[in-house]
């Protein structure tokens, strides 16, 4: 089937199972020949599995995706026989009616493997009709393409990995139960909220002003559109990397009214170089915040130079660099 993906073929010129096609035939599987048990239940044709991009708004909220899938159905004007009304088949002379073939396959150069497949001429049918006598609607392939309405439900809360079942619609197979189309979910990442479990995390980026007085006001628009709005006291200082918890604010639990919780990570906006155009307001800014601690002393001291913006990263790199050249002296 291609249920997203109008390119993807039928089921030609796949590698098919012995008992499979066996089974299609005669009703049995290797087993049912002498020496072995018989079969147990109709044979099921493969199911197909295709991945579903989900956003965190889609697994927040639930959604039904409806689409037209492209499936391979079993043709209604010969039920499956691939001919006409009437017409007697005759045993496929390549595969002597068995359906399969083996063939060699290159897998890499200079080395191939036998494998079993379908038979190219009768379809893996196991039976040949001439043209003049085949169905003029499958043309003797004993199914056709058709497009069916489909729905996919994704329940709230739905994670990575998850997989969504849609029970028989498969391709269909002539003598076999239609396998199931299988969805699995594939999480996008988000741009703002980060998903740990049934949790989410997010920065909540204040100013230095917010931080030292406190605010009140929305912090932030949630994935269902609704503003979070907190108020957060004067008196208490925010810090870098405080963590705020919002409870039942998380993503839905399945099955359940529950929700996980939401965590705010606390980014403190510094002001930029210069915002004070004069003397006066920095001695009035000192004025008002906390007082320096007492002062460091030694009897001797050096005036050194520094450096703005250094890159710790530089600290490790540079102590690679001294390991590497020690173990080659």
């Amino acid at each position: 089937m291609a249920a997203f993906d109008p390119s993807r073929g039928g089921h030609g010129g796949a590698e098919m199972d012995v008992n499979d096609i066996l089974a299609s035939m005669f009703g049995m599987h290797m087993g049912g020949m002498p020496g072995g048990g018989p079969r147990r239940g109709p044979r099921r044709s493969p199911d197909e599995e295709q991945h579903y991009k989900a956003t965190l708004e889609e697994l927040y909220k639930g959604k039904t995706v409806k689409f037209a899938a492209e499936k391979q159905v079993i043709c209604t004007q010969c039920k499956g026989s691939g001919a006409k009304d009437k017409v007697k088949p005759n045993k496929c002379d390549r595969c002597r009616g068995l359906g399969i073939q083996e063939v060699f396959q290159q897998i890499a150069p200079g080395l191939a493997r036998k494998a079993t497949v379908a038979c190219e001429h009768c379809q893996g049918s196991g039976m040949y009709y001439k043209e003049k006598d085949r169905c003029k609607k499958c043309k003797g392939k004993r199914t056709v393409k058709e497009h069916k309405a489909l729905e996919l439900y994704i329940p709230r809360g739905s994670m990575q990995g998850e997989r969504i079942v849609l029970e028989g619609e498969a391709d269909q197979v002539p003598d076999a139960t239609p396998g199931d189309l299988i969805f699995q979910i594939v999480e996008e990442p988000h741009e703002v909220f980060t998903r740990i479990g049934h949790d989410l995390s997010v920065n909540l980026s204040v100013t230095l002003s917010e931080a030292l007085c406190g605010f009140s006001r929305v912090v932030l628009k949630h994935l269902d559109g609704r503003g979070i709005h907190i108020t957060h006291p004067r008196g208490k200082i925010l810090r870098p990397g405080e963590v705020l918890k919002v409870s039942g604010e998380g993503m839905p639990k399945k099955r359940s009214d529950v929700n996980g919780d939401l965590y705010l990570v606390v980014k403190i906006e510094f002001p930029e170089d210069g915002w004070l155009k004069d003397e006066s307001g920095y001695e009035a800014l000192q004025k008002l915040l906390p007082p320096a601690g007492p002062p460091i002393t030694s009897d001797d001291v050096d005036e050194v130079e520094f450096e703005a913006d250094a890159d710790i990263e530089q600290v490790s790199y540079n102590r690679i660099l001294l390991m590497t050249s020690l173990t080659t002296l």
